[in-house]
């Protein structure tokens, strides 16, 4: 699988930025203070102030070195990770900053033997509105999406804000086979797609999913629709030679009524890409679902409520 980014991934870098501050564990270093160097990188989408010229489409980095300096100089803190947690923070405030990269030095370190540096480096990045649909035929499907809810919730980076309704469905392709109960989850998410792809694959794992039937009937299916806000932060996901290889977004979600239906249900402002490309068209998923045939929307029915011993009642 080969990533490609909807926006750019260009790059500010502000190196070697030095003051004074008294952070550290011993008495010594906050009375008496010692030199810091912060080295911070933004990523930023920069086409547009590389079309105007004007600094309002950029970052002031004057004004990103000043919050370092004065987060230097400012509440001493223990450990330099928590110095450098603090000027991530900030940068990311900033509304056009997509990730930030911080490295902390403290060259004269209380180390106790010769040493030539001690550095924290960190990545922090705006966590992203995510799509993942839920879908399930065998078992018992209710209690497995229920509980795969469950287990998105617990997934470190990732914060579940809301559950569709459910809905059942007619199988799309695939041999003869039940229906289907699906379900859209919408969250927000810290890391890499690639990263929250790893953690769905553990939870179909978990359930026993396998893949032998393309379209088969399956205990668990969870896909990652769309990563990102279209237009803006969306990602993109290509394929490579692998035939297994998941896309960004979803290359079939626009024709699919059990993911449009759920996903209009629960988001009726929500947007979807349509293809693989920046300049690709983007359309409202409301539009989407009532575009589709009306053989394919009737294939859709509401489903039954989420048990209220899951949490549905609260959804």
């Amino acid at each position: 699988m080969s990533g490609d980014t909807a926006y750019p991934m260009d790059r500010i870098e502000i190196s070697g930025v030095t003051a004074t501050g008294y952070h550290g564990v011993f008495e010594h270093e906050k009375r008496d203070g010692q030199p810091f160097v912060v080295d911070v990188v933004l990523t930023v989408d920069l086409r547009r102030a590389g079309r105007s010229d004007a600094l309002v489409d950029t970052i002031n980095y004057g004004e990103v070195a000043a919050d370092v300096v004065r987060r230097i100089e400012g509440e001493p803190f223990d450990l330099i990770e928590r110095l450098a947690e603090v000027i991530a923070g900030d940068a990311l405030a900033r509304p056009l900053v997509q990730a930030v990269e911080v490295a902390v030095h403290k060259p004269q370190a209380p180390v106790g033997v010769p040493f030539g540096d001690v550095v924290v480096r960190m990545t922090r990045r705006r966590p992203v509105p995510v799509v993942i649909a839920l879908g399930a035929n065998l078992g018992d499907p209710l209690r497995t999406l229920a509980a795969a809810v469950g287990d998105l919730r617990g997934i470190p980076g990732l914060t579940v804000t809301a559950i569709s309704p459910l809905v059942e469905s007619d199988p799309v392709g695939g041999p003869d086979q039940p229906a289907y109960l699906n379900a859209v989850a919408l969250g927000t998410w810290d890391g890499p797609p690639t990263a929250l792809l790893r953690a769905l694959h553990r939870i179909e794992s978990d359930h026993r999913r396998t893949r032998e039937i393309r379209w088969g009937a399956r205990t668990l299916d969870l896909d990652l629709i769309q990563f990102g806000a279209p237009g803006g932060t969306d990602e993109v996901l290509s394929s490579d030679s692998s035939t297994t290889a998941p896309l960004l977004p979803h290359p079939r979600a626009h024709e699919r009524a059990f993911v449009l239906a759920p996903w209009a249900a629960v988001d009726p402002s929500a947007t979807l890409r349509l293809g693989h490309r920046f300049a690709d068209e983007i359309a409202a998923v409301g539009d989407l679902l009532s575009a589709l045939s009306a053989a394919a929307r009737a294939g859709v029915r509401p489903g039954p409520g989420w048990p209220v011993e899951a949490g549905g009642s609260t959804w």
